[in-house]
C-alpha cells in the first residue's frame, strides 16, 4: 500500500470488455484489486468501431454497453488508486472522445449495488471484434468465475477473422507466463 493509499483515494471501476482479464488490466493500471463479480442490468454488450475507424489497437470492433431494457450485462468491479484514474483514462481513449466516463449501478452476487465508474463508446459503427480481442474477453470471463451462461454467450460471439500481429495480446501473453514462473 502506498503512503496516503487510504481514505478517499479509490475508486471503483466496473469492467466488461478486455479489462476483465487482470493482466490486461495490470499492465497499464497496476493499482487494480479485484473487489466483486457484478451484473449490469438492462444493458447490452456490443462492439463496434468509433466512427467507423477500427481500432489500431486490436484491429476489429471493441467492447461497448448499450442500454438494453431486460437484457444485463456481467463484468468485474475493480477497485483501483485514483493515481491509475488517468491510465485507464488514457487506455479507453477518453482524451480522444472514443469512450465517455459514465456512473452505473451494478449489483454484486451478495446483492449489494455498487456506483461504479465505467466506459461507453458514444459514436460507433457495429462490427464484429478480432479473434485476439474476444479471446481476452472470454480468458478474463473465465479466470474471475463469471457465470457460466454468460461465458457462453461470449464464447458465441461472431470475430472477423483477423489473422495478422496484435502486439498488445503479445504483450499480455508475456505477463501471463512471467506470472507463471513467479507462481511455479
Amino acid at each position: 500500500m502506498e503512503p496516503g493509499g487510504e481514505g478517499g483515494c479509490w475508486f471503483l471501476y466496473f469492467a466488461y470488455g478486455s479489462n476483465l482479464l487482470r493482466e490486461r488490466l495490470l499492465l497499464r493500471n497496476p493499482s487494480a484489486a479485484l473487489c466483486a463479480l457484478a451484473r449490469l442490468q438492462d444493458f447490452k454488450l456490443e462492439f463496434g468501431h468509433h466512427q467507423g475507424r477500427t481500432s489500431s489497437v486490436w484491429h476489429g470492433g471493441t467492447a461497448t454497453i448499450a442500454q438494453s431494457p431486460g437484457d444485463e450485462v456481467w463484468g468485474i468491479v475493480w477497485k483501483m488508486n485514483t493515481c491509475n484514474l488517468s491510465s485507464l483514462d488514457k487506455q479507453e481513449g477518453v482524451e480522444d472522445g472514443i469512450y465517455v466516463p459514465i456512473e452505473v449501478n451494478v449489483h454484486t452476487q451478495a446483492g449489494k449495488v455498487l456506483t461504479c465508474r465505467s466506459y461507453q463508446m458514444k459514436d460507433y459503427v457495429s462490427g464484429p471484434p478480432s479473434p485476439q480481442y474476444k479471446k481476452v474477453i472470454c480468458m478474463g470471463a473465465k479466470q474471475n468465475g463469471l457465470p457460466t451462461d454468460y461465458q457462453k454467450k461470449l464464447e458465441a460471439i461472431e470475430s472477423n477473422n483477423y489473422a495478422g500481429p496484435v502486439p498488445i495480446m503479445e504483450e499480455i501473453e508475456a505477463a501471463i507466463k512471467a506470472e507463471k514462473i513467479s507462481s511455479a
